[in-house]
């Protein structure tokens, strides 16, 4: 990261040259007159000029001479202020979002310190940098068709009426890591890579999280410029990664990264797993999905019955409890959890704040909002690195 999280470049029009054309040889004394009292005249305003030295008490603008190299900062001047964008998101008791909150229903701690929110908009218009991850590893493989439907269907809502803006890649691990589609806002060739997928191979999580972080994340343009935000499908059991947990982790927090889970283990099956899901999702900003833990109807139309022997009771366990195969409405929760996020990213309330803190140390500064309304869920980016250029 090349600043201070949020550090906003506002460009501002330098002060104009103004070059008079003389005509007559006569006038070349004036104008060193003119230029010896130190005047500046405006084009069209000569009667209101003023003394140069009105100007010098400026600290933004610096005369340059004739002929600069292209290097100079000679039509445009930089200045930097340093803010601290946080995309916050509130959810009721339901799981929809909240709306109708102000900026007096918010405050933000950072460090501990409560900071002076200077920014708020109710929704952000910042675009977003999504990328989702599929696991393609030997054990999804049963559900892969059923997940490659719901990251179709998750890819064309977030770009369908944005593309301008929002940008999403594919990336798949098993035994390693594969990119898959790189960033894009176009879903026909995303949606052609996810018709492709197959499953195979062994499972490596925690690298599949670090090098999207590290390759894509780090590098999707100035963080407050952007909300950057993983989904990640994927049982959490981690076999052969290089890397461990909390590398991934910290990874995550230095590319200033959303993570949201999906877990696909089967109904019906215990997964320890399910909590080194929960543990990302938390530790990121993100939230944790498990569809698949809901029992569906006892009826032909979900597939629970057992191979459709409705006699046959001895059966009548339920597809997936026991053989790993899953039933259709179990499955059709995989697009709800997706559908899900999708809402979350465009409800979303966007503070800003300059921190009262501000050393340039590279140490990294945990963020905390608080709501005054009871009964909501809140959901923000935990912290950034505070790095100078």
């Amino acid at each position: 990261m090349s600043s201070l999280h949020a550090r906003h470049a506002f460009r501002l029009p330098a002060q104009n040259a103004i070059s008079v054309r003389l005509h007559f040889v006569g006038m070349w004394s004036l104008a060193w007159a003119v230029l010896a009292t130190g005047l500046l005249v405006w084009p069209g305003h000569a009667q209101d000029a003023v003394p140069s030295s009105s100007t010098t008490t400026s600290t933004q603008t610096t005369a340059q001479p004739a002929g600069a190299g292209a290097h100079t900062t000679k039509d445009r001047i930089r200045v930097r202020v340093e803010v601290v964008n946080v995309p916050v998101t509130v959810l009721d008791k339901r799981g929809l979002p909240v709306i109708d909150l102000t900026k007096d229903d918010f405050q933000i701690f950072e460090d501990g310190n409560r900071q002076a929110i200077r920014y708020f908009n109710r929704e952000t218009h910042l675009p977003l940098r999504i990328g989702l991850i599929l696991d393609t590893s030997n054990s999804a493989r049963r559900q892969l068709s059923f997940e490659k439907d719901a990251a179709s269907e998750f890819v064309f809502n977030m770009l369908h009426g944005r593309s301008s803006k929002n940008q999403v890649f594919l990336q798949t691990f098993d035994a390693t890591s594969s990119l898959i589609q790189d960033f894009t806002n176009d879903p026909e060739p995303l949606n052609e890579k996810i018709r492709g997928l197959k499953a195979g191979g062994g499972k490596a999580l925690y690298d599949a999280i670090y090098f999207a972080c590290r390759e894509k994340m780090l590098r999707a343009g100035e963080p407050e410029n952007t909300r950057r935000v993983l989904v990640v499908i994927s049982d959490g059991l981690d076999v052969q990664s290089q890397h461990s947990l909390d590398e991934a982790l910290s990874m995550a927090h230095k590319a200033e990264t959303i993570i949201y889970a999906i877990g696909n283990a089967p109904y019906g099956y215990s997964n320890p797993s399910d909590k080194i899901l929960e543990k990302i999702a938390e530790e990121t900003g993100g939230a944790a999905f498990f569809p698949l833990k809901y029992s569906p109807g006892a009826d032909l139309g979900t597939g629970y019955l057992s191979h459709g022997q409705i006699g046959e009771t001895s059966q009548n366990k339920g597809l997936g409890a026991e053989t790993g195969i899953f039933s259709a409405e179990r499955l059709v929760r995989l697009a709800d959890s997706l559908d899900s996020i999708g809402r979350e990213l465009n409800e979303q309330y966007n503070l800003g704040y300059t921190p009262t803190n501000n050393t340039l140390d590279g140490t990294y500064r945990t963020i905390r909002v608080v709501a005054t309304r009871r009964g909501i869920v809140l959901r923000w980016k935990p912290g950034y690195f505070a790095t100078a250029e």
